[in-house]
């Protein structure tokens, strides 16, 4: 779909043909619909959509813009330009005109033909041929399947009738086209924007299917209305820079397409890939304004987003570059709510090789869609503070955050869902906040990659953190690695698992319910595990090392129901075990399970002010000390604690059982230091050496 503005002068009697051809079928309100952009109005209650909203581009209302890059004066570059890095074009006028063209004639046009502003009919099936040379200043008019070198296509030459491009790969040449590149005026950036989208539309309508370019430099602007109907709303993703379905936009490193620095202006985007199907963008380098526009004093969540895919199918970007965007980068949405009968999900989108630097807010934004593989970027300063904007808000470099609420009568209403998405094999550093955030999603899966900050998880469903590698900078070295868990009922199969884990103040954070947190790798952290709030939680065959201090599994002031922890290997040097505080008062028998651990260090486990823990089959190196704690028992263990007592009771412990443990210590140290003032400890049947 495309901006309802003026068309370039090149294609203009064949466009209007063709956009009356698409349409005929249609109704006039459809038409009107498709025109213009119109949305449902119930889109616009709520504000869950990618910033589609009401208002003057520059949020200041009075219809202007305040924020402009310099005027430039504005070269014609037109097709006799010569360049040695663009196309050669022989400007010796022609010595032949195209009278008298026969039929299934071939014609190589290798000197310069002026029309004089005549329109020619081709014959049918007549193929023109660049050979260095061009045809400008009117119309050739192809009778029936007639061909043509993309070569010959500029700005001061129509194309109507029967009539194909000879290759599907379109080679784009700026100066060609009425697009001016470098510093220009708002009005100017926008003439690029309707011109450059409209040439890429013009093409696919020819049979092109690639779109390539390579030295190009402009500037766009996406902030305006264009609409001349009615309905004067501003939808980001129509007045970005839209490319066709079955359609694929090659660029090279050495392509900037740019955001035309404004001021305000809620939500906007560079480029849109909005309802369309079997897009490819490769390469190029999309620059956002967030160091040269002018924001607003409420501008937590204003500016440009780079791209905004809304409702795509099938959409591939691979090896772009995503850079200084003053909203953000990539935002993944879709036209509707889930509800409604027009919802047309985003789905099947694979962002790959991709950079992400420098982003503002965040470099993904992802609030509805499915089938989502984001695979072997890099992610760079993310919501840093720059030398003109600060980071914003979220500040993860990859934020999943559909809406959804609850009803009057708690039911859950979903206007957005995310779903089935792969996040592998990433590189992150220097993120703000963190690297990944799924606040809401079902089937995620966050695999192999490479992370410098923290990566988290809350009202999720069948969600995966698994193999990833977590390396603490001097920055997020204070902060939780790994933060997971929330509450209700959409929570359920959610698991943490083999992730190695190095310098973060504390490795894994577990809230809620129904985790699984195995076979992590954990060194050098201040806390290995910490469990908060917690229910139907396991906690199983994790590795955890500091050899200089540290914490191995810990829950503070909080509660814990079914939470198991079994079969890991902790060494450590504060305390292996660390429960304060941990039910109490809360009336839950025998909750936390601590089984099968094998505790290498000298480090104390701790259970105090403490209730429903049972300590069993465990093999210590150090000391288990339980104070003022209910409903503790500790059975079946080995300890063999170094220069300490093997258990140490101290103050009140009701409904405490302490039973058949093998106790070694050394030294003046006693096998069990009975400090309790309860009557109700049972001791018995333990073995002392």
């Amino acid at each position: 779909m495309q901006k309802n503005t003026p068309k370039l002068l090149f294609f203009s009697v064949i466009f209007l043909c063709l956009i009356q051809a698409s349409f005929i079928s249609c109704s006039q309100d459809e038409d009107l619909i498709d025109l213009v952009g119109l949305e449902d109005p119930d889109e616009e209650t709520v504000d869950v959509s990618d910033g589609d909203s009401d208002g003057d581009s520059d949020g200041d209302s009075d219809g202007s813009d305040d924020q402009e890059t310099p005027d430039s004066e504005e070269t014609d570059n037109g097709p006799d330009f010569d360049s040695s890095e663009g196309l050669k074009i022989d400007n010796t006028p022609c010595d032949y005109t195209l009278d008298g063209i026969e039929s299934n004639s071939t014609l190589e046009i290798a000197c310069r033909m002026d029309l004089g502003g005549q329109t020619i009919t081709v014959p049918s099936g007549v193929t023109f041929v660049f050979a260095g040379g061009e045809i400008i200043n009117g119309t050739l008019n192809f009778s029936a399947q007639g061909t043509i070198d993309g070569d010959l296509l500029n700005k001061d030459l129509t194309i109507e009738g029967d009539v194909k491009l000879d290759d599907p790969i379109f080679q784009f040449y700026p100066e060609r086209w009425d697009i001016v590149q470098g510093q220009v005026n708002s009005d100017r950036a926008l003439k690029n924007n309707t011109n450059f989208e409209g040439l890429m539309f013009y093409v696919k309508e020819l049979g092109a299917t690639t779109f390539k370019t390579d030295e190009f430099d402009a500037y766009f602007e996406v902030t305006k209305v264009t609409s001349t109907t009615t309905n004067q709303n501003f939808y980001p993703s129509l007045e970005a820079v839209n490319l066709p379905s079955d359609f694929t936009l090659s660029m090279t490193n050495n392509t900037f397409l740019r955001v035309f620095p404004t001021i305000g202006t809620t939500s906007a985007a560079l480029i849109g890939v909005r309802e369309v199907d079997n897009v490819t963008i490769r390469g190029g380098v999309l620059v956002g304004d967030r160091d040269n526009r002018s924001y607003s004093r409420e501008n937590a969540e204003e500016g440009a987003h780079l791209m905004t895919i809304r409702s795509g199918k099938n959409i591939v970007l691979d090896g772009v570059k995503f850079t200084k965007g003053s909203l953000g980068g990539l935002n993944i949405n879709s036209v509707g709510h889930t509800f409604d009968s027009n919802y047309d999900p985003t789905n099947n989108v694979v962002v790959r090789n991709c950079v992400f630097d420098s982003n503002r807010m965040m470099s993904i934004a992802l609030t509805d869609g499915n089938n989502i593989d984001i695979n072997s970027n890099t992610f760079l300063n993310n919501a840093q503070p720059s030398s003109n904007s600060d980071g914003g808000v979220v500040g993860f470099a990859i934020n999943l955050e559909p809406v959804r609420t609850r009803n009057s009568s708690n039911e859950l209403v979903e206007y957005q869902k995310v779903h089935d998405v792969t996040i592998r094999n990433n590189v992150e550093r220097g993120s703000r906040e963190g690297s990944i955030i799924v606040f809401i999603g079902q089937r995620i899966i966050i695999e192999n990659n490479d992370f410098e900050t923290s990566a988290s998880f809350s009202l999720a469903s069948e969600t995966q953190i698994r193999n990833n590698k977590f390396t603490a900078s001097n920055v997020s070295a204070g902060k939780p690695a790994i933060i997971v868990g929330g509450p209700g009922e959409t929570v359920f199969n959610n698991s943490v698992s083999g992730n190695t884990i190095e310098g973060y103040g504390l490795a894994i954070a577990t809230y809620y319910k129904d985790i699984e947190v195995t076979g992590n790798i954990i060194n050098n952290c201040n806390s290995g595990i910490q469990i908060k709030d917690a229910e139907d939680i396991f906690i199983s065959e994790n590795r955890i090392t500091n050899t200089t201090s540290g914490r191995g599994i810990s829950g503070q002031i909080t509660t814990a129901n079914n939470v198991v922890i079994q079969n890991n290997d902790i060494d450590v040097r504060n305390n292996a075990i660390y429960f304060v505080q941990l039910n109490r008062d809360a009336g839950l028998d025998n909750s936390v399970q601590v089984i099968g651990n094998n505790f290498a260090s000298s480090a104390t486990s701790v259970i105090s002010s403490s209730s429903g823990v049972t300590y069993s089959n465990n093999i210590s190196n150090g000391m288990v000390q339980v104070i003022n704690a209910s409903d503790i028992d500790v059975l079946n263990n080995t300890l063999s604690p170094s220069n300490a007592n093997g258990i140490h009771l101290k103050g009140d412990l009701t409904g405490t059982t302490i039973r058949d443990n093998n106790i070694n210590v050394t030294g003046n140290y006693t096998c069990i230091l009975d400090e309790s003032t309860s009557s109700s400890v049972s001791i018995g049947n333990n073995t002392c050496q």
